[in-house]
């Protein structure tokens, strides 16, 4: 069901029809299949007892959908074509409880992205490599209803006055949809999965998304409440990295975590989630970040998380930093550190205030102290590219010197990119402030070397440094998200 079945349409198979006919063929069966199951479906809906359903725990509830189900094949028998009847009443639960024909991709581990652009076009994304699918939906109305069911869970609405939405799946996964008029050929729906078991600390360093000597910097650095701010592409990283630094946070700190949708998962025990609210149908009601940064300082926070800095906010953020919230962190995209600060330059003259460039980064720099840099490689390896300190504004202009990077020498021969990780020699300005709170970083640490082997898999001699820090965990292994 998940392989591309695609192949050139001259190619013949060897009763003389091309495997484009073949291909054709079977997309026909998907779809009748496809529109059989979603008018059963409905059926189905019309036949459950809802007084009765109520009380039943959700393995009796999958039965009694079976036993129905099962009954309604065997009345219309004779007028089914040959199908995969088993196959059938388990979408038929799919489609009561999950999300119909994407139900297997959410169940399979190594997908991370599910790109649905109309009921007849599906792609995923599985282990950093886009495929298309043979996947299909019966209509538009049947991709709409799985879309609506989503978004209904979390109460939100999308129609033709509010035709785009931003989701997230009860596993935590984020989705995005948008429907006619804005979608021109049908609804278009994408989900980016956090899997069933998030990646640890202990993950990252086995993949080679990150290295140990990073890692102790940045843990001293959190322990010390330095301002950090995390940058990356689409997918390359962030809020992984920002729920999994979370675990170095003082388990006797109050944590406030402000979001769009609510994704983060940190390692934490006393946080406060908070969440945006889309305008209503009239037009009002609206509460944005800005809205929750502000009212997030009168909740006594040690620390402020904002998911992801958008606009506005931005400005009411540096300014917690600035006034006694010290140790706060925020993902921004980016393609780079120096476009992070300008795109974040930009967000605070969203706020509404004429400041004057210099003021804005004479701002931007006391505050933000390191930003970690990440980016997804060739072949869908993502890698901390470089930790950058800002040390002063020189002429106007920001003042950064690198305190590690990744260095990318090529691809192997899967087309998955290689590299190295090293140190560039610096010792951070903030190591003096961590000095006076008792924590001693190493010079040694940050002498200039080459860090890890040229690999495209992930050094594995981090493997020993990786068991450590998972045997070290503060949290048992079920509560880390």
């Amino acid at each position: 069901m998940f392989a591309n079945a695609f192949r050139p349409a001259g190619e013949r198979n060897g009763n003389g029809h091309s495997h484009g006919d073949a291909l054709l063929h079977a997309e026909n069966l998907e779809a009748e299949f496809q529109r059989l199951k979603t008018g059963i479906h409905r059926e189905l809906l019309d036949s459950l007892d809802l007084s009765r359903i109520t009380g039943l725990s959700d393995e009796e509830l999958r039965e009694d959908i079976r036993r129905l189900a099962e009954g309604m094949l065997r009345t219309r028998a004779r007028k089914l074509p040959a199908i995969d009847e088993e196959r059938l009443i388990e979408e038929l639960i799919a489609e009561s409880f999950g999300l119909g024909p994407l139900e297997p991709y959410m169940q399979d581990p190594d997908v991370s992205d599910i790109l649905v652009n109309g009921p007849h076009e599906v792609y995923v994304e599985r282990l950093g490599r886009l495929q298309e699918t043979n996947t299909v939906f019966a209509d538009d109305e049947h991709l709409l209803q799985i879309i609506q069911r989503i978004v209904a869970r979390i109460g939100r609405r999308i129609d033709e006055h509010s035709p785009m939405v931003d989701a997230r799946l009860p596993d935590g996964s984020r989705v995005n949809a948008i429907i006619p008029p804005l979608a021109l050929h049908g609804p278009v729906l994408s989900i980016r999965r956090f899997g069933h078991r998030p990646l640890q600390v202990a993950d990252l360093l086995v993949r080679g998304s990150i290295c140990p000597e990073m890692l102790t910097m940045l843990e001293a650095a959190i322990e010390g409440r330095i301002n950090i701010m995390i940058s990356g592409g689409t997918g390359s990283g962030k809020t992984t990295m920002l729920n999994n630094v979370s675990k170095f946070i003082p388990a006797n700190e109050r944590l406030v975590t402000i979001e769009d949708s609510a994704e983060l998962k940190l390692q934490r025990k006393h946080v406060v989630k908070l969440e945006t609210r889309p305008k209503s149908a009239e037009g009002t009601a609206e509460v944005a970040q800005r809205d929750l940064v502000r009212n997030a300082l009168r909740m006594r926070p040690d620390r402020i998380i904002l998911g992801e800095v958008r606009g506005g906010e931005a400005l009411d953020m540096l300014q917690a930093m600035n006034t006694g919230h010290e140790g706060s962190m925020t993902t921004i995209h980016a393609n780079d550190t120096r476009d992070a600060l300008s795109r974040l330059e930009v967000m605070v003259s969203m706020a509404g205030f004429d400041l004057p460039v210099a003021v804005t980064r004479r701002y931007i720099a006391s505050a933000i102290t390191l930003i970690v840099h990440l980016a997804r490689l060739k072949g869908g390896v993502r890698r901390v590219m470089r930790i950058s300190e800002i040390t002063a504004l020189e002429s106007g202009d920001y003042a950064i010197q690198d305190l590690f990077g990744f260095q990318q020498t090529g691809v192997d021969d899967r087309g998955i990119a290689r590299g190295h990780f090293f140190a560039t020699g610096h010792m951070p300005l903030f190591a003096r402030r961590l000095i006076e709170q008792g924590i001693d970083l190493q010079p040694k640490l940050f002498e200039a070397r080459q860090l890890t082997k040229d690999s495209s898999i992930g050094p594995m001699s981090n493997l020993a440094a990786a068991s450590s820090l998972a045997a070290e965990s503060s949290l048992p292994e079920e509560e880390l998200e």
